[in-house]
């Protein structure tokens, strides 16, 4: 029998460090959903000591999600170790994952700790996190560039205190593929008890090599865990991407003679998920969920792929999702259909009420677009949601005039707060235009560092489009995402959400990378 490589998904953890990518609980508790339907081992549910509202949202996660282990992010230190017990406790597995720093550097700079400070603190707070939970990870933060000496009493006290899996993480993305699975292979060579835990990689992908990475410390090192994200979400150039360690494990299985849980076929779904949530727009030449994994424009390519498949082709589209985004409901679908394809999505309303209104949006969209599709359902799931919350900001009325030869100009209706504002502006073009009419009432200071527009889906000038606006003010880089099929309104709906989570004063604590 093969052995199984146990996939960790660190999406709603490291990968919502990504500047802008913050996550509300209702989101991260959908994306968790889609996890458990793709049947990851262990969902990294977030970091609970954080703020409160990354507890409730591992609470949450903990209360519904009963097929993997839930896991929590811990500092070693018993407030932070406690909090993640507390909020885990509905879990049917839970997991707490406490780390420090053990490279000279980190140690040197950021704990200003030495050397036997940090491994009594990391023997105490296994201990301390053993006793609350029977399934401890533990990471050594920037575990690659440790003195290997050192790095061997660490991961050999941490085992004997009870810590079940040590992760030996690539926190900077420094790592070449060879050199880190023989640095993992070394690990376990040296450290006398390491038969008694599993070994798992953590790569980042400053140099483009996480991928490559991970399944180095997995052929090379004898690691059975990967930590990785849906699309490579993560701060800087983003972590181990799933969806390619996923499918390269199982394409090359002859290779790495491993087999793992996932359920392929959910891949794509969950990458189109987590992009509409964040705003982080997959890349069409992505591997296998980029919008051109499966395209092939070479005439000799097509020719070969119709007469037969495998001639271009090492993976079906079908195995990873592609062939699920099928046209499932139009304006004449009625409201248990509707009902039926919201649950089929994962998405669970709290209400009769909210399902009704969501509805009620179904039919508007269908009115004005004949083919509704499976993205454009959680488009509109997602502005209901944010009509829930009754954010700050709320777009009321727009409306736009433009011709060649004529300036463009918006005339917009906003709400801020119980306050409800009238603007109108001259622009470049009639997005410039709604934009400089809300700053015109506004004067927010806030820098516009990307302005990006995706169709949420393909093949029809119908689509719905999504704009993501990213804002910097303070310090503070948001992402605000909007669909429409109109863009300018769109845009509109963007710029008011990236204001709405400026508006938000929740500050998060900075995590291990």
């Amino acid at each position: 029998m093969s052995e199984q490589l146990i996939i960790f998904d660190t999406t709603l953890r490291d990968g919502e460090q990504s500047p802008g990518a913050s996550m509300t609980r209702d989101e991260k508790l959908r994306i968790a959903r889609q996890l458990e339907r793709l049947k990851v081992d262990v969902i990294e549910a977030g970091f609970a000591a954080s703020s409160n509202g990354d507890f409730e949202a591992v609470k949450a996660i903990a209360d519904v999600i009963k097929d993997s282990t839930i896991c929590s992010l811990a500092r070693a230190n018993d407030r932070d170790i406690a909090r993640a017990a507390e909020a885990l406790k509905g879990a049917n597995r839970a997991r707490i994952h406490t780390f420090i720093a053990t490279s000279e550097l980190h140690m040197e700079k950021k704990l200003r700790m030495s050397r036997e400070q940090v491994l009594e603190q990391a023997r105490q707070a296994v201990r301390f996190a053993r006793n609350l939970c029977a399934d401890i990870e533990f990471s050594p933060e920037d575990g690659y560039r440790s003195d290997p000496d050192f790095l061997c009493r660490v991961l050999e006290a941490v085992i004997e205190e009870g810590a079940t899996t040590l992760n030996i993480p690539d926190t900077v993305g420094y790592a070449i593929p060879e050199l880190y699975g023989n640095f993992i292979r070394t690990l376990r060579e040296r450290v006398p008890n390491s038969d008694k835990a599993i070994w798992s990689v953590h790569c980042h992908n400053d140099l483009g090599m996480a991928v490559a990475n991970s399944l180095a410390g997995v052929k090379i090192g004898g690691a059975r865990q990967i930590e990785c994200t849906i699309n490579g979400l993560g701060e800087r150039a983003g972590n181990c991407s799933l969806e390619e360690v996923v499918m390269a494990v199982r394409t090359r299985r002859d290779h790495f003679g491993l087999d793992v849980r996932v359920d392929a076929t959910q891949i794509v779904p969950a990458s189109r998920m987590v992009a509409q949530t964040t705003g982080f727009v997959v890349q069409p030449n992505k591997a296998v969920v980029g919008a051109n994994a499966f395209a092939h424009a070479s005439g000799i390519h097509q020719d070969g792929v119709l007469k037969a498949r495998d001639t271009y082709e090492i993976m079906r589209a079908e195995d990873v999702g592609w062939s699920a985004n099928k046209i499932v409901l139009g304006k004449l679908s009625g409201r248990n259909a509707f009902k039926q394809r919201l649950t089929d999505l994962g998405v669970e309303l709290d209400s009769e009420a909210e399902v009704n209104a969501a509805f009620l949006r179904f039919k508007d969209l269908a009115d004005r677009k004949s083919e509704i599709f499976d993205e454009d359902i959680l488009a509109l799931v997602s502005d209901e949601e944010s009509d829930q919350k009754v954010e700050h900001y709320r777009l009321l009325a727009l409306s736009q005039h433009s011709e060649m030869g004529e300036r463009p100009h918006a005339s917009i209706a906003f709400a801020a707060g119980d306050v409800e504002h009238h603007a109108e502006a001259d622009g470049n073009g009639p997005v410039d235009a709604s934009i400089k009419a809300i700053e015109s009432r506004l004067s927010t200071g806030a820098e516009l560092m990307l302005y990006s527009v995706n169709a949420i889906t393909s093949g029809s000038t119908e689509s719905q489009g999504e704009v993501t606006v990213r804002l910097q003010l303070g310090g503070r880089i948001v992402n605000g995402v909007g669909a429409d099929p109109d863009i300018v309104v769109a845009s509109a709906k963007a710029y008011l959400a990236a204001l709405n989570k400026l508006h938000s004063k929740a500050e998060r604590v900075a995590a291990q990378g």
